[in-house]
């Protein structure tokens, strides 16, 4: 099936059909990790407690972990924070132990092993708190939701502010499938990058959106699918620049920025892919799918108070 036609123009659409049998089995795989094996969710759902510590020298990550093993930790998260001398350490709650004395344990295991360990911060995180921030964060992802639906349905039309709310759906279910699937800790770090994905993606679909409605008023004689279709192939290099800037800009995160930020770059990085997708073939599609015509967007033109007396003699 040939994508590029005389003109230069790529046909998009024509790879509807597998785009979205494609989007679907992507959706289903998600919904059904989410559901089997739900989410690794971190210390800031979860609650429990966060022990920084310090070494004189580069610290020897897996005989941390060992040590903390032997000790009753096995649950344990360790790593480096910063440099390769500080670490940090996430416990899971424990009940009736409280945090101070959970951080007495741990240094004193550590420092057996003769090393000279400092401890920097502890910091606790309860249960019931960890569980309000997981429902706040749903929350705030829903009503980001909404709002992007009322603009758009009003900056645009309805049909376009659908198919930007589907998109923006799509690309949260499968990013969140991705981090379940792989089981990576979703933290606060993570729901950040989550609800940078969807203003990432948004800024994608409306640049689409904005050049279709371009083209709907200033193409008198095409069909839909085919002014799409010119749309897309003329806010293709802006795309694929702005796709790559930030690929980069992630990479250089991911491998530089630490252990810490590693679901964030992780999360934007398959945000970038998946939000470029989805204004091509989901955004897009449900707009044609929901039968977008020239007359919807074009202006309709309302008669000024007083025209027909300013016509008479």
């Amino acid at each position: 099936m040939q994508l590029l036609k005389l003109n230069g123009t790529v046909s998009f659409m024509k790879m509807r059909i597998p785009a979205m049998l494609f989007s679907l089995l992507l959706i289903i795989g998600s919904i059904f990790s989410l559901v089997t094996n739900n989410l690794n969710w971190g210390l800031d759902f979860t609650g429990g407690t966060l022990i920084e510590v310090s070494y004189e020298h580069p610290a020897d990550l897996p005989k941390m972990r060992t040590i903390l093993q032997q000790n009753g930790f096995e649950d344990a998260v360790v790593q480096n924070f910063g440099s390769s001398e500080d670490v940090l350490i996430r416990l899971a709650p424990r009940d009736g132990v409280k945090a101070t004395e959970i951080s007495e344990v741990v240094i004193d295991a550590l420092r057996s092993a003769g090393d000279e360990v400092a401890m920097r911060r502890i910091e606790f995180v309860g249960p019931s708190v960890g569980e309000e921030l997981a429902e706040q964060g749903g929350l705030a992802m829903l009503v980001a939701l909404l709002c992007i639906l009322i603009y758009v349905a009003m900056r645009f039309e309805w049909r376009f502010a659908l198919g930007s709310v589907i998109a923006l759906a799509h690309d949260v279910i499968i990013t969140l499938g991705l981090f379940s699937i792989l089981q990576l800790e979703f933290d606060l770090t993570v729901l950040a990058a989550v609800l940078a994905v969807i203003g990432y993606s948004l800024n994608d679909t409306i640049v689409v959106s904005d050049r279709i409605r371009e083209n709907f008023r200033k193409i008198r004689k095409a069909e839909a699918e085919e002014i799409i279709n010119i749309s897309l192939t003329q806010t293709l290099n802006r795309t694929i620049i702005t796709s790559a800037t930030t690929v980069f800009v992630l990479i250089a995160l991911f491998y530089v920025g630490g252990a810490l930020i590693h679901g964030f770059s992780t999360a934007l990085l398959f945000g970038v892919f998946i939000g470029t997708y989805s204004s091509i073939y989901v955004a897009s599609l449900v707009a044609l799918m929901l039968g977008i015509s020239k007359e919807d967007l074009i202006p309709q033109e309302v008669e000024k108070e007083g025209a027909d007396m300013d016509m008479m003699p």
